[in-house]
């Protein structure tokens, strides 16, 4: 009887009062938390600067050697200097730019490229580099401009495209009456593979964020998600037509049911879209 009476008279406190008075978390508990918050900070930071560095000492690697002796600083120098070989490499390429870009330089390069196309396994390396540098540096006018959603692979599931443009050239004139566009799904978490499809442009939703942060979730697999402001997009949306009929000549109603808070998110939505 008696431990029965002592067992009632420690009963535990009103279960309320473990929300009310949260009890507060040990000292190796705050040590984990602080190292976790450190890592996710200076994890970023340390991987892009490791990253940045031995790219660096790999294009001093390549370049460093095919200096001459006279030109080269470790002759004279008892230490190394990190980043020569990086910006021997830019100058080089400017001054190749500097020399295609005149009269002589541009017959010689054809007369170059010719000899090279007249290879058979190297003709096609270089064929298909040289177009791939095309895409990405002469043609930087026509890269993907904005992110969408597509069904597949089935009806209900719904896949994150890139959207690239118009169908053009072939495609469109076999396929006459299709008001078509061009998406690229890439995979995750490598981006750079993927599929390319052509769809009516009715079947593709246009998704308000930007590409790179579509590339973020894509990369990420869905953990990385960026923010979205219903009202911000709608406004963002009156912002540019408003702007394009300024441009036409024409009056627009003004904007309605901003606030202080959007404005910011506001103005990077309307430059995103221009």
């Amino acid at each position: 009887m008696v431990e029965q009476k002592l067992d009632q008279d420690q009963t535990p406190e009103n279960p309320l009062e473990a929300l009310i008075h949260p009890e507060k978390p040990s000292f190796g508990r705050r040590i984990v938390n602080y190292f976790f918050a450190g890592l996710v900070l200076a994890g970023p930071i340390a991987i892009t600067l490791y990253l940045a560095w031995a790219f660096i000492g790999l294009v001093d690697g390549w370049v460093v050697p095919l200096l001459p002796q006279w030109l080269n600083p470790s002759r004279y120098l008892p230490f190394g200097i990190p980043g020569l070989g990086l910006i021997v490499a830019i100058v080089a390429i400017t001054l190749v730019g500097f020399f295609a870009a005149n009269f002589v330089g541009r017959r010689l390069f054809h007369l170059g490229e010719r000899i090279v196309s007249r290879v058979p396994v190297i003709s096609s390396v270089y064929g298909a580099l040289k177009q791939i540098f095309d895409t990405l540096i002469t043609q930087r006018g026509t890269s993907f401009k904005n992110v969408g959603l597509i069904e597949y692979p089935r009806k209900g599931v719904w896949a994150v495209v890139l959207i690239a443009s118009e169908a053009r050239g072939e495609v469109a004139y076999k396929i006459p009456g299709e008001d078509l566009i061009g998406v690229f799904m890439p995979t995750t978490p490598n981006p750079t593979t993927g599929f390319l499809m052509f769809l009516p442009r009715k079947d593709v939703i246009v998704l308000d964020m930007s590409v790179e942060e579509g590339a973020k979730l894509i990369i990420s697999a869905g953990l990385v998600a960026p923010v979205y402001h219903p009202k911000v997009a709608k406004l963002a949306e009156e912002a540019m037509n408003k702007r394009n009929l300024e441009e036409q000549g024409a009056t627009a109603e003004p904007l309605s049911g901003l606030d202080e808070r959007d404005g910011e998110v506001l103005s990077e939505k309307v430059e995103e879209r221009t």
